[in-house]
């Protein structure tokens, strides 16, 4: 796969994660729980949930956790692009292309939140609505802003069966993450690597 195609790639799930952030974070206030859903399509929910930090809003504590976290993602997008670049270059195979480019679409996506959303919008909250490029200034300092998390699949639920330790007799949700089209990519991105390992990253001794 030439790198006109991967950057193809890249920026159209550039736009449509974009896209939908924007349009949630301009039309929509901040939704307290599942059953306050913005669409809800019983196995879909359409919710707008801000996280402040890594994946499940886990947070690195600290005045300097957050701009930690971001630096750190920056490091990664550079080291996924120049894996990018390098497989490209050694004729990597196309599903190897694809993979990383969906996962450096998704990391890249998810870092244009936490860079500048913070300075581009004025802060969302229960009951308010967002505005772009605000008189006075935005909700965050630059590095500081939220991701925008917008899907919601609650599949199926239930209780651990009681002989489970430490679970059992709990109840479970799948899946009961909230996510954005970005973090879609990332998962699809490595699935797919899973999936077709053997294609991805072949024998060097053997003939492709």
């Amino acid at each position: 796969m030439k790198l006109s195609k991967a950057v193809a790639i890249i920026l159209v799930v550039l736009f449509i994660d974009q896209a939908s952030k924007i349009y949630i974070k301009l039309n929509y206030t901040l939704t307290s729980s599942s059953s306050d859903a913005i669409v809800d399509w019983g196995k879909f929910k359409l919710l707008f949930y801000e996280n402040a930090g890594a994946a499940w809003g886990m947070e690195i504590p600290g005045d300097y956790g957050k701009l930690i976290l971001v630096v750190f993602r920056v490091f990664a997008v550079f080291g996924i692009g120049y894996w990018l670049v390098s497989s490209i270059k050694m004729n990597g195979h196309k599903i190897l292309i694809l993979c990383i480019s969906l996962i450096f679409a998704g990391a890249l996506g998810n870092i244009i939140d936490s860079i500048f959303y913070g300075v581009i919008f004025s802060g969302s909250y229960h009951g308010a609505i967002a505005t772009a490029f605000p008189e006075t200034s935005g909700y965050a300092d630059l590095g500081y802003g939220h991701v925008v998390d917008m899907l919601y699949f609650p599949l199926f639920e239930g209780n651990w069966p009681e002989w489970i330790p430490l679970v059992g007799g709990e109840q479970f949700k799948f899946f009961n993450a909230i996510f954005n089209v970005a973090d879609s990519a990332i998962t699809i991105g490595v699935m797919l690597l899973i999936l077709f390992s053997k294609k991805a990253f072949p024998d060097a001794k053997k003939p492709n």
